[in-house]
């Protein structure tokens, strides 16, 4: 049986929402950090796998992240 060779492309967990939760640190959309935010880009492929298992972890641990209509979470 043969099997497709792995070409490394791992899709960006961004769902377009990119409204950071000051209290957790992490995107209210992703979970991600800024850090990791900006660094997917030269995350390798295995990296990135890994990040995306954490970031389920994350998701279970902080529930849904408050996100205001405006984006503010609430604050002014």
């Amino acid at each position: 049986m043969s099997r497709a060779p792995d070409d490394g492309v791992v899709a960006s967990p961004c769902i377009s929402v990119c409204v950071m939760d000051p209290a957790s640190g992490l995107c209210a959309g992703c979970y991600r950090t800024l850090d990791e935010i900006a660094g997917w880009i030269d995350l390798p492929s295995a990296g990135r796998r890994a990040l995306i298992v954490e970031l389920a972890t994350r998701r279970h641990r902080h529930g849904v992240l408050p996100v205001a209509v405006d984006g503010t979470h609430g604050q002014r």
